[in-house]
């Protein structure tokens, strides 16, 4: 079956990203591990055309351009040091809004990429969505509980680290249930001053 692949960003056909958007991408900011975290990787900034590809997939459902960011995000992880990719699931009444959880299908992505198993260890407790709140606010947010006992080493996925409270919150709920190694990945990260200017819709990390 043929589809017509295009370019999320810019709609041309032939790929997504196409060469011309993928030429403006920026990689991510250079910035520590937060504690908490064994690692921490995204091969992109959350700036710019990173910025449109994310939010695509995020708020449009732009599945084609899930092969390019899943491709970016397996090359910085060293798939011996992982035993399960799972993801920081979004609340229950943003999946049912949009129909889908985007970090659940970048993970089974990355999953299959690190030849590794994509298995749901996290649920997500009801409160606010990060997207749009303070930095402060992004701070004591959200709670993760695990559905199951988490192996030793997992790779935590999302679309977006912002702050880093999401994963850290996933981090700590793995760690509870078993974990004893939780590295996080995204496709996009964003630059720190952007963090501290909070002030409009950015990832749910």
């Amino acid at each position: 079956m043929l589809f017509d692949l295009r370019c999320p960003v810019c709609s041309a056909p032939g790929a997504a990203p196409c060469a011309g958007c993928a030429s403006q991408l920026k990689p991510a900011p250079d910035l520590p591990v937060p504690d908490g975290l064994d690692d921490l990787v995204a091969p992109l900034s959350y700036t710019g055309v990173g910025r449109e590809l994310v939010a695509r997939l995020k708020y449009r459902n732009a599945r084609a351009v899930l092969p390019a960011l899943a491709d970016a995000i397996a090359a910085l992880v060293d798939p011996a040091t992982v035993d399960v990719v799972t993801w920081a699931p979004t609340s229950v009444a943003r999946r049912r809004e949009r129909g889908f959880d985007q970090a659940r299908l970048l993970a089974r992505a990355v999953a299959r990429r690190l030849h590794r198993p994509g298995r749901a260890l996290l649920q997500r407790e009801p409160g606010p969505p990060q997207t749009g709140r303070s930095k402060r606010d992004r701070i004591n947010g959200p709670k993760f509980t695990t559905t199951r006992n988490a192996p030793r080493r997992v790779l935590v996925v999302d679309d977006v680290i912002t702050t880093g409270a999401t994963v850290l919150a996933a981090a700590d709920a793995l760690r509870t249930a078993g974990a004893l190694v939780v590295k996080a990945a995204a496709a996009a990260r964003t630059p720190l001053k952007a963090t501290d200017e909070l002030s409009d819709a950015a990832g749910d990390g």
